[in-house]
């Protein structure tokens, strides 16, 4: 498995180009999460979260689709959205969130892996791991 630090993700999303102007952030919960973040910090937006859920934490289906498990409690109506996961494999999350945010005014997708309009990486599976210091 390859391996990817934090700094190394960080550094990337700095040279990373966004062509929209967006509203706020949305977080596929919860891999979606610690990328949202770190975007949210470089790009001064606001994070919600979409509680959506079809695999496990090792990415194996456990739900035959994914499902929404929690009630949309903000508005996108008319919004310029920024919508975020981990990674995309089948895209199967992603398509069923583009549906739950149908009414943004524009919906584009961020993956620190896979394919989204605005991919990190786009390679094999890899995990984060933290950068360690030498003494």
């Amino acid at each position: 498995m390859n391996f990817k630090t934090i700094g190394e993700i960080k550094n990337k999303l700095k040279s990373m180009v966004f062509t929209e102007q967006f509203d706020c952030i949305v977080a596929i919960a919860n891999g979606g999460i610690f990328p949202a973040q770190l975007l949210a910090e470089q790009l001064g937006l606001k994070v919600e979260l979409l509680q959506i859920n079809y695999r496990d934490a090792s990415h194996t289906p456990v739900r035959i689709k994914p499902e929404l498990l929690s009630t949309i409690d903000f508005d996108v109506k008319g919004k310029n959205i920024l919508l975020v996961d981990d990674r995309v494999k089948t895209g199967a999350t992603l398509q069923y969130a583009r549906q739950l945010l149908s009414e943004a005014k524009v919906l584009k997708t961020f993956a620190l892996n896979g394919a989204a309009d605005y991919p990190l990486f786009d390679e094999a599976c890899f995990k984060v791991v933290q950068e360690t210091t030498q003494l």
